[in-house]
């Protein structure tokens, strides 16, 4: 049994708005949401998402020193079960202190984060 379902794949970028309808036209689908935060619902597809990152700097592949730019975003039904689960899968804690929000931060045992999310 699975801990989590991928919710969105999320894509740090300078412009959320202009980096999706780059993706919608690409991949068909909805723009939805404006400003620091803006979605991509792809029918038949994952959902993107592009979040505002201050100071952004593009990845350059393949380069150890601007490693690609993004993060999971997993949605679990229990986000208590769901840490319990991770944390013992070898995930540490990034920003999961605050349990009054619906996510918590963790990086996979490489170092890449993701965000557990309530359903």
């Amino acid at each position: 049994m699975s801990v989590a379902k991928l919710g969105a794949v999320v894509l740090d970028c300078p412009d959320p708005g202009a980096l999706a309808a780059f993706y919608a036209e690409v991949l068909g689908g909805t723009v939805e949401g404006e400003g620091d935060w803006v979605d991509l619902k792809v029918p038949g597809g994952q959902a993107l998402a592009f979040q505002a990152a201050e100071g952004f700097v593009p990845p350059r592949w393949p380069s150890a020193e601007h490693s690609q730019q993004f993060h999971l975003d997993l949605t679990a039904e229990d986000l208590d079960a769901a840490e319990e689960k991770v944390l013992a899968l070898g995930a540490k804690p990034l920003d999961a202190d605050d349990r009054s929000r619906t996510f918590r931060v963790y990086a996979d045992p490489a170092g890449h984060p993701f965000c557990l999310c309530a359903c």
